[in-house]
């Protein structure tokens, strides 16, 4: 089994001890990510324009590996408050088109650095 470690600029850099992403026979397994612009490395404040930050720096990582939307097979979403899932819809039919990944969501009573959503993707080429 060959990895393939993401390292990316087009992402914010890891906040611990773990990689961007690693891949294992063209499948892609992305770490999550939380509101952090990648250029200032700051959370930005409030659930919606954290939101749209996680969808850039996921589109980051994929770009960064020659991937798109399209490819994402899988998301999991951690959420500090249940209450935000409806946006969490509206952004999915802004950011995919159907068929639509497999997803998960989970209530969480907090996230690193305090942000409000998280979301982790695996993507296949």
């Amino acid at each position: 089994m060959s990895k393939i470690i993401v390292n990316t600029d087009l992402a914010p850099a890891a906040v611990g001890t773990y990689s961007q992403g690693v891949a294992v026979n063209g499948t892609y397994f992305f770490s999550g990510q939380i509101g952090i612009d990648a250029k200032t490395q700051q959370l930005v404040e409030g659930f919606g324009p954290q939101l749209k930050e996680v969808m850039k720096n996921i589109d980051g990582l994929l770009t960064s590996q020659g991937l798109k939307r399209e490819d994402i097979v899988k998301t999991s979403i951690f959420l500090t408050d249940l209450n935000n899932f409806g946006a969490v819809n509206e952004a999915y039919i802004e950011y995919f088109k159907a068929p639509y990944p497999a997803r998960s969501t989970v209530e969480v009573p907090k996230l690193p650095k305090g942000a409000l959503v998280e979301i982790e993707v695996i993507a296949a080429k």
